[in-house]
């Protein structure tokens, strides 16, 4: 019988769908036909299929040949199909026992030469295939160890066809020149989006690289903005930093990530996952286990903040921030489309893109930190008189962030300018990364504590309801936020947001209950209004 099939994998956002690759020959002119809604990249692997296998010292079987993928149904793209292509067209030709090659499904692009090129999205491929029931995966070597972090798949890493070849035949396994020592690995390439790198701004960094060098004992004095920080890891919740240039906003952001927890088994293959699709993942680092930071330029556009983009989508800068930190630097220079277009993944926790080829999900579960000058000039403030801005462009300067989006988030906190005592100052330093992640750590355990049981983990993410009516403050403690309800100074959104931060001061300073003073600083945070209590958490008590 000249039919054979195996099977591969793409990709719809971050989820995959397996396909059955499908080869028959029959008598006729030779002629290669592939159908079943391919794309471009995938059409041209008739070329790279053929090359690679006459190159591989295979005979390429001089009849007509169909490859059919299915479903049929579901649009094909990327050229991940090439070594199951070959794999079906050599079964089909039986220069491979076509029983062998039904339950494996490959993944992996051809080179003309045969070598077997990495792809982008191994890891969901590998957990698509999983979840389908297949036990046997064939990658890429170079992808071996990112397809290793799926439990129960047997995975081969090959480098070439010729090696898949003899291993699937029983065959001796032919040896492989090793590359030059000190040259660029040319299979890696594959593993990079063109367009994501560092220089773009687009590329998230872990935070235990991205922390080499930083510490925020660096952070000279800004007692209100390091509690915020300390706030902001410790429960989830978004950050808004105002002041002028110079005081260190950008410095408390970076420094942030470092004091997150470590990612979780589950949360780390949802960042990898993620990273895999957009060609990020690190070379020699399969699994992102720390907190990503992303820090995209103020010029970035809308597709490249929440994902999109011409033909197939591809996930933005909420998505590569992930369980990590989004930080928006020059907040006002951002287009106002592109701001707004934050509000839905900041509520739900994912960006849904449609599209007319389909819709695409991808996670958006991200800690958000703005930062923004007070007006253009950037030296306006309520103590001196520095600033040489009109009031009305300043307050359009202001205006570019819409309310609803500040309604989102929980924390406000002006940075004041480093005053030159605080600067040369050669006293003791502000508390230590180590000492505060400490502190954040034991917080996060006192809420998921609590929390057991229910579909949240952090305090951010808990309904209003919810805290309303199952996690009480003590009594009284909540009276002033709803005065200030009542005043208008607060909306219901901003009441709950209160309670929350609330909690979250209780679990740093380590009450069972928020009491007064703990909603006082919560008020505060939040309006940005002094409430007369301290602003240092401290150790925990």
């Amino acid at each position: 019988m000249a039919f054979a099939r195996t099977c591969s994998v793409t990709l719809v956002g971050v989820e995959g769908v397996v396909v059955e690759v499908q080869a028959d020959l029959e008598p006729g002119v030779a002629a290669f036909t592939l159908v079943g809604l391919p794309d471009k990249s995938l059409t041209e692997s008739r070329d790279r299929v053929r090359a690679a296998v006459v190159n591989s010292g295979a005979a390429w079987p001089q009849k007509k040949l169909t490859v059919g993928l299915s479903p049929a149904s579901v649009p094909k793209s990327g050229s991940g199909f090439d070594l199951a292509v070959a794999a079906a067209v050599l079964g089909a030709a039986e220069r491979i026992d076509p029983r062998v090659l039904a339950d494996i499904v490959m993944i992996g692009e051809l080179g003309l030469d045969g070598r077997v090129r990495p792809v982008r999205g191994v890891l969901p491929a590998v957990l698509a295939a999983a979840d389908a029931g297949y036990e046997q995966v064939v990658v890429p070597e170079c992808a071996a160890a990112e397809a290793s972090l799926v439990p129960g798949v047997s995975v081969l890493g090959v480098r070439c066809l010729r090696q898949l070849i003899a291993i699937l035949a029983d065959e001796p396994v032919p040896d492989e020149e090793p590359d030059e020592q000190g040259r660029p690995d040319p299979l890696l390439a594959g593993l990079r989006m063109p367009g994501t790198g560092a220089a773009t701004g687009m590329q998230s960094i872990g935070a235990a690289h991205h922390d080499h060098g930083h510490d925020l004992a660096d952070v000279v004095g800004q007692t209100s903005a390091r509690t915020a920080v300390e706030v902001a890891a410790a429960g989830g919740h978004h950050l808004f930093l105002e002041g002028p240039p110079g005081a260190g906003k950008t410095m408390l952001a970076e420094r942030l990530p470092a004091i997150l927890p470590r990612l979780g088994r589950q949360e780390s293959l949802e960042v990898t996952a993620v990273h895999s699709v957009a060609g990020l993942l690190p070379p020699g680092k399969p699994l992102i286990d720390a907190a990503p930071y992303c820090a995209p330029h103020h010029s970035a556009t809308m597709q490249a903040l929440v994902g999109g983009g011409p033909g197939i989508a591809r996930p933005g800068a909420v998505s590569l921030s992930h369980r990590g930190v989004l930080f928006l630097d020059e907040t006002p220079e951002f287009s106002s489309r592109a701001l707004d277009a934050l509000r839905q993944p900041l509520e739900a926790g994912h960006v849904v893109i449609a599209r007319s080829a389909g819709v695409v999900r991808f996670p958006a579960k991200f800690l958000m930190v703005l930062a923004a000058n007070p007006c253009p000039c950037g030296r306006f403030s309520q103590r001196d008189d520095l600033c040489e801005c009109p009031p009305s462009v300043i307050r359009r300067y202001q205006a570019r962030l819409s309310g609803p989006l500040l309604d989102r988030v929980d924390l406000r906190v002006e940075v004041d300018r480093v005053t030159r005592t605080e600067l040369t100052a050669s006293g003791a330093r502000g508390e230590s990364t180590a000492t505060v992640t400490d502190r954040v750590r034991a917080a996060r355990e006192r809420a998921a504590g609590r929390l057991a049981g229910t579909p949240w983990c952090t305090n951010s993410e808990v309904p209003g309801r919810e805290l309303r009516s199952r996690w009480h403050a003590l009594p009284g403690a909540m009276d002033e936020a709803e005065r200030s309800l009542e005043r208008g100074v607060l909306t219901a959104r901003g009441l709950d947001r209160v309670l929350r931060v609330a909690w979250t001061v209780a679990d740093l300073v380590g009450h069972d209950r928020p009491d007064a003073t703990d909603v006082a600083l919560a008020l505060q945070l939040r309006t940005g209004v002094p409430r007369g209590v301290p602003m240092a958490i401290g150790a925990p008590t």
